[in-house]
């Protein structure tokens, strides 16, 4: 059984820091890269980031680069979100996924498939 279980969220002043984890299991972390996305009230979900298996290549979102890092454990199958100098406007449910796109001169480009995995979300305020 496939399971991405989220931990970390929380409630955070503007300018602090919080980690995500992902833990995950039931399926094999070295067919997939995996992302993290998140959702704020009223808009759509959108990308953060991304890591491929190895942990050797990632991307992140240009409103979040420079401040987001993501990294995995594959002996751990955890995958983390490490989020500094935090805004009101990350405001949001944050979801990591299993998920397949393309590596490209740096740039990861999701592509939504079929067999594509996620959790539950876990629930990220940032109070002004």
């Amino acid at each position: 059984q496939v399971q991405l279980v989220e931990s970390g969220g929380g409630l955070v002043q503007a300018g602090g820091s919080l980690r995500l984890s992902c833990a995950a299991s039931g399926f094999s972390s070295r067919d997939y890269d995996m992302g993290w996305f998140r959702q704020a009230p009223g808009k759509e979900r959108e990308f953060v980031g991304a890591i491929n298996w190895s942990g050797g290549s990632t991307d992140a979102a240009d409103s979040v680069k420079g401040r987001f890092s993501i990294s995995r454990d594959n002996a751990k199958n955890t995958v983390y979100l490490q989020m500094s100098s935090l805004k009101p406007e990350d405001t949001a449910v944050y979801f990591c996924a299993a998920i397949k796109g393309a590596w490209y001169v740096g740039r990861y480009y999701y592509q939504k498939t079929a067999s594509e995995y996620w959790g539950q979300g876990t629930q990220v305020t940032v109070s002004s």
